[in-house]
């Protein structure tokens, strides 16, 4: 019989990964351009996940596809990039915070372009949790005024991006194997990635002896293999040995894990934000809570 405390321990190990996944984007910008890191993640998980996954591409239908490369496009390839934007100009802390509004655009998005239906609740949550990011957002541009917060917008972006996949994964790829949508989005978005990365001076003698590349190429590195390739993995036996709702809650305990590391890095943090980022929780937290 299994262990029925295990989903406790992938919660758990997921809230580690992707928390941690905010202070490796900055690390490695200190040796790479925020294109060359978007690239280079995009790069390596698509090696790890199609040297995994070539087989089961052959069992997913040719009417899915049109739908996999938009999945593959808004779900990892725009993002990496988007995330490694954004960094360049707000903590990692506050980003991951920002990303917390995945659900509450998921929710958005399915009800007002998928039709899917949404209780008051679910309604007062995004509220709620939208008024929390304009004041994280407001209060960070006055506590940092050396970092431009209109990058937050790529963040926000990119949620509503997270956001359309989800629900393009529920309504039309709902019956393909979870590692034939991760191998069959990379088909698509390797190429283009390759493409990128031989457009910045990445192959250049200047950027090559950079005495910071050898980190940033560890740091992204361990950003693909853990935080993309694997972590995509572990939330799909987390969902299946649980429930979507209870998986979703690793929501709640990333950007702890995030705020943790940006604080240990020496990010500003103040109790505004603090109460702004409950704020963005509580609004998830009723977002997702059954209709009583």
């Amino acid at each position: 019989m299994k262990n029925p405390n295990i989903k406790w321990v992938y919660l758990f190990i997921l809230s580690v990964i992707w928390g941690s996944s905010f202070i490796l984007i900055k690390k490695a910008l200190i040796g790479l351009t925020a294109y060359q890191l978007g690239a280079l993640r995009t790069i390596i998980t698509g090696v790890i996940l199609l040297g995994v996954g070539y087989p089961k591409l052959k069992q997913i239908p040719k009417t899915k596809w049109k739908w996999l490369f938009i999945s593959g496009l808004l779900g990892s390839f725009i993002p990496a990039f988007f995330f490694a934007i954004a960094e360049t100009e707000i903590d990692s802390a506050v980003a991951s915070i920002l990303n917390s509004l995945v659900p509450l655009n998921t929710i958005l998005l399915g009800f007002a372009i998928f039709k899917i239906a949404s209780t008051k609740r679910q309604i007062l949550g995004v509220i709620i949790g939208f008024i929390g990011t304009a004041i994280l957002i407001l209060k960070g541009s006055e506590l940092n005024p050396n970092q431009n917060y209109l990058y937050a917008g790529f963040v926000i972006a990119s949620t509503l991006m997270y956001a359309t996949n989800v629900n393009i994964i529920k309504r039309y790829l709902q019956d393909v194997k979870p590692l034939a949508i991760a191998a069959g989005n990379y088909v698509f978005i390797v190429i283009p990635a390759i493409i990128v990365l031989l457009f910045t001076d990445f192959f250049t003698t200047s950027r090559l002896n950079n005495p910071d590349l050898p980190n940033a190429l560890l740091y992204v590195t361990i950003l693909s293999v853990f935080g993309t390739a694997m972590a995509k993995v572990i939330f799909n036996k987390l969902v299946q040995i649980s429930t979507p709702v209870f998986a979703s809650s690793v929501t709640y305990i990333m950007p702890i894990v995030a705020l943790i590391w940006g604080v240990l890095d020496g990010e500003a943090f103040s109790v505004v934000q603090a109460l702004a980022a409950l704020l963005i929780l509580v609004g998830v937290y009723l977002s997702h809570k059954k209709r009583a």
